[in-house]
Order: structure tokens, then sequence, then C-alpha cells
């Protein structure tokens, strides 16, 4: 049984806990193997009606299979498009099934997908602590970047892409010519790049990616931000701002752009009802703007997960956890709804929701649109951020850490999570004698637990074996 061989997760919402195991299910269900003379990947997952391998929805796939206990692998899927780099650097966003061959659009003729492997590769070290791999993949990521600035790099710094690079098919966007995401996405990748460079202890590759990230940095900040709206936004052949508030421009939260007070100004935004904090947060684009759609239109208002995921990692950036859990909370609470509906209509999960009640969302031009049980999306939901945010864990296996942030004191916890070749248990639960954490290791690890709302932190090592700590004498 599939369950038995990944983590279980507690909470005390049941129906939380049921649909991560169902993702799991899922995917169990729509796991391929390839046979040995195929050229496709040695394991992947699929999709309803897929036709190609997909660069963006294999790093987003990763986000969650980390959490398999090495059950669903990542890597094989991401080593797939490493080993399509061609001279030039060029990874093109999606190949063909039947023959392996790049797919090109007339929108999109270089095939060109957000920049994420770095970030990518970054956050699976963490999970699985293969520094062997990060030097592998570091030539491959850095003849990309190399490739991406000779493509799409402009004079003033900035890179200018089809809108179909950003995923956002449909957006009300059509003078752009800077796409604010994708030079955040940018920064991002360099951001992750220098991170990696740390890891691997190469001051040169450290030293060149922050210096490219604080270039982006500085040129988001000059040319795109509005200091009277408080946003940043898509520039102009001739590097006019574009007033359309899209959720793109969350990019900049994830790459660390904005300053403090700049940064609470995005986030102010993000709370009110008005613009992005609909009750299912966020719309692809502010409910504020002429374009914005109840029904979702596509990308004109409705909420997908990839950048609900984007835009709670980026609150984590500035220290939002309590409201990051908020909005990850209410938003599987719109998935169940529309999974469970009321009357006698039988519910699914989907790639995009309704912004304004449950539902999946809608879009006239495009009958396919959203697609059902499309885990790309649904698992960064279902199993990421469940684990993440609304258990509140954050593992680093290299440090041999795991840090539990609680707003507030609950009963939850995981089960037999893997730490390479080291299962730990972490559950909270109150008894006669208050709230109590239990403890299970094979090895020593380091603890770290903080309650948010009683201002308690602690960093304890936990042995091999089992250990208990009561939160009233911390």
């Amino acid at each position: 049984m599939v369950n038995d061989n990944v983590p279980s997760v507690h909470f005390y919402d049941q129906d939380f806990v049921d649909l991560y195991d169902r993702s799991w299910l899922w995917i169990h269900d729509r796991w391929e193997t390839a046979s040995k003379e195929s050229e496709a990947p040695a394991h992947f997952l699929t999709y309803d009606n897929q036709k190609t391998y997909h660069q963006y929805y294999s790093c987003l796939d990763s986000f969650f299979l980390v959490y398999s206990n090495q059950s669903f692998s990542p890597f094989p899927m991401l080593d797939y498009f490493y080993g399509k780099q061609e001279a030039s650097g060029a990874i093109r966003g999606e190949y063909s099934i039947e023959d392996g061959s790049p797919v090109f659009t007339k929108d999109n003729p270089e095939g060109v997908h957000p920049p994420m492997f770095s970030y990518v590769e970054f956050n699976l070290y963490h999970k699985i602590g293969n520094k062997k791999r990060l030097k592998e993949v570091v030539p491959v990521i850095e003849l990309y970047m190399e490739w991406l600035d000779n493509t799409f790099k402009q004079e003033n710094g900035l890179y200018s892409v089809p809108l179909s690079a950003t995923m956002m098919e449909n957006k009300p966007r059509e003078k752009v010519f800077y796409p604010v995401d994708f030079n955040a996405m940018m920064a991002v990748n360099a951001l992750y790049m220098s991170a990696i460079g740390d890891v691997l202890n190469d001051k040169e590759l450290s030293f060149k990616y922050k210096r490219l990230y604080f270039s982006f940095k500085t040129r988001i900040n000059t040319l795109m931000w509005d200091a009277d709206d408080g946003f940043y936004y898509d520039l102009d052949k001739d590097e006019n701002r574009i007033n359309v508030k899209t959720i793109g421009s969350y990019w900049t939260l994830l790459a660390e752009i904005p300053n403090e007070e700049r940064a609470y100004k995005l986030i102010d935004l993000l709370k009110d009802p008005e613009v992005f904090g609909t009750e299912n947060p966020f719309p692809t684009i502010a409910a504020d703007e002429p374009a914005f759609s109840e029904d979702g239109n596509g990308f004109c208002g409705s909420v997908v997960p990839s950048y609900t995921f984007m835009v709670i990692k980026g609150l984590e950036c500035y220290k939002e956890y309590e409201f990051a859990r908020e909005c990850a909370i209410r938003h599987l609470y719109f998935m169940l709804d529309t999974l469970h509906p009321d009357g006698t209509e039988n519910g699914d999960v989907y790639e995009a929701y309704l912004p304004m009640r449950e539902g999946p969302a809608k879009d006239p031009k495009n009958p396919d649109f959203p697609r059902k049980k499309f885990l790309p999306m649904v698992g960064l939901i279902t199993i990421a951020l469940m684990i993440e945010n609304i258990v509140g864990l954050s593992i680093s296996l290299p440090r041999k850490t795991v840090d539990w942030i609680m707003p507030t004191l609950e009963a939850m916890g995981i089960e037999d999570l893997s730490l390479k070749r080291n299962l730990i248990t972490i559950l909270s639960n109150k008894n006669n004698r208050g709230w109590e954490i239990r403890l299970e290791s094979e090895k020593l690890y380091y603890f770290t637990i903080d309650i948010l709302d009683e201002q308690k932190k602690k960093t304890l090592p936990i042995p091999s074996g089992k250990c208990s700590m009561l939160i009233d004498k911390l």
C-alpha cells in the first residue's frame, strides 16, 4: 500500500488528512516507469491527455514528490530536461512524448519556460541532502542561464520574453515587453545559484550570481516599482509601467527584492478583499481590475495553486508565517468544498478554482480548462503546503535540522518522515500534563520549536530513540 511508504500527517481536521492521503494514491495511479529502450524519463508523473514532457510542471512536481520518502523520485523528470540541453545552453520548455522533439509555438518560438532549476535543486538538496548532485547540475544550469542571457536579455539588463513563458496565457497584458514575473524569476534563479555556490564552498560561483542577483534587484526596484500604488508592474517596450495588478508580481517576494517597507505594501494588498485577498486567495489578477472575472475566465481571476504556493513561499521570506498558514488553510477548504460539493453533483480537484465561491474556474474559450486531478497543481497544496505551512515543518537534511513553526498549539504532526535513512516522528498532543511534543528518531538531529502566539522558541538536540518535551517547561 502506497500510504505505508510515505509519511503520515496528523491534523485536527481529518478532511485535510484524508485529502493528503488520497493525493498520494492519485500520484501512485499516475506514476509511469519507462522501458530501458525508451527516451522518456525513467519515472514520471502523468496527467490526462498529456502530449508533452513539460519543464514547468516537472519543477512543480518536485516540491511535493520530495516528501514521498523517495517512493516517487523527482530526479528523473528533471534529469530528462538536463539531458536535452543543446550546445547553446538551451533547454526547451516542452518535448514531444511521441518522438522527444522540442515543441515550439508561434507565440513562443524559442520554447522558453520559467527559469526555476536552481530554486528547485536548492530545495531538493535540503530535503534529500545530495551535494554530489549539486556539483553535477551547476554546469548545466549555468549554461542554461547563459542561453537565457544571450537570447532574451535587453540593453537595459531586463529580459523580454513571450507572455506564454510566464505560464499565464490570457491575462490582460497586451503591450507587455518586460514581464515583471519572468524578471523576478531570473532574480530567484540567481539568488539560489549564489546559495548553491555557498553550499559547495565555491566562492567564485557564489560571488558571480550574487552580483547578478543585485543587478536584477536594482533594475526591478528602479524601473518596475510604482510608489503611488505600492506595486511592481510590467513594462512596455519604452519602459513605461503597465498598471495592471497581476499575481505574477509577487515573484518579487520570493526573490526578496522589496525592502521591508515595500514588502508590507505588497502584503497589505494580499490582505485586502478588494484586491488579492478574495475569499479564496489569491486570484491571478486583482479583484479591482476591470478584466477581473468571478468565474475566473482563465487567468483573469482564477485561483491557481502554483501561484498560491509561490505567494506563500514569498510570505515566508518576510516572516509572515501566520498569514501564510491562514491562506493555505483557506485555499485547502475551497479545494475540499469543490471535491465534496453540496447536492447530487460529483466533485473533483482541479488546476484552478473560483476566487469567491467553491468550484472550478472557467474559461469560455478553453473547454479543457481547468484539468481535473491535475497533480502538478494539486500536490503543491495538499502535500507540500500541508506539511510546510499547515502543519508547519521546515526540514534541512544537510544541517540535520527540523524547525516547527506553530502559530498556536494544536494537535498535529508528522509520522515516519524520511531524513535520508533516518525516519522521524514529531507529534503534538494535549494530555493531563499539558501540551506535549512526542519525538522519535533513529539518529540525532536538531529540533527547533517556535510557538508564535506564546513567543516560545527553543532548539534542542533530539537523540536516537523516543523522547518527549512539555511545552510548559520550555
